[in-house]
Order: structure tokens, then C-alpha cells, then sequence
């Protein structure tokens, strides 16, 4: 385990920093208990001469907690149920997905 490793499972293991989340499977309804960081960033887009900001869901969840998720699967946090939408992304040390999230 390297150094990053190690701190990003620190990182999550904090309850201040992450929280319990519930992976299930659009495909085959395989659950999966995970721990995510929410992300709520204001997104500004451009539609002709207008722009728009509007509210964005974004997650990071750790690789190591789920090796493949894919658009349509279903993310639970508490009460709420949001879709990955668009294609997972991974950062640069291939450890953290960022999935951006839209409510179901």
C-alpha cells in the first residue's frame, strides 16, 4: 500500500470527511456498501449569448471499494437515490472515482 493509499483510507474512514453510501447495480441489482465524499459545486453553462448556473452531485468514492461502477447504477446516501450519469472518472493516482450524480 503506498503513502496515498493510506492517507485517502484515512480519509474516508473519518466520519467528518465521508459518509455511508449503497451502491446497487442498474444490470444485475448486485448492492454494495461504499463511502463517499459529496461534492455540490455550482456549474455555470453557456447556452447562446445566456449562461446558467445550476446545481451540480458529484461524489468521489474510493477504487478500492468498487473497481468498475457504470452509468445507471444506482448511488443511496441516507433517504436520497441519485443515477451516475456520464462516465465515472478517475484521478491521477487511479484511487478516487468522481462520479457526477443526478436525483431518481
Amino acid at each position: 500500500m503506498t503513502v496515498f493509499a493510506a492517507a485517502i483510507d484515512r480519509i474516508y474512514a473519518n466520519p467528518s470527511m465521508a459518509e455511508a453510501a449503497l451502491w446497487i447495480s442498474a444490470t444485475t441489482s448486485e448492492e454494495r456498501p461504499i463511502r463517499v465524499i459529496r461534492r455540490t459545486p455550482d456549474r455555470i453553462t453557456g447556452f447562446g449569448a445566456a449562461r446558467f448556473v445550476s446545481d451540480t452531485m458529484n461524489v468521489d468514492m474510493r477504487v478500492s471499494d468498487l473497481p468498475d461502477p457504470l452509468p445507471g447504477d444506482l448511488i443511496v446516501i441516507g433517504a436520497d437515490s441519485f443515477t451516475i450519469q456520464g462516465e465515472p472518472m478517475r484521478d491521477r493516482e487511479r484511487l478516487i472515482w468522481t462520479l457526477d450524480l443526478s436525483p431518481t
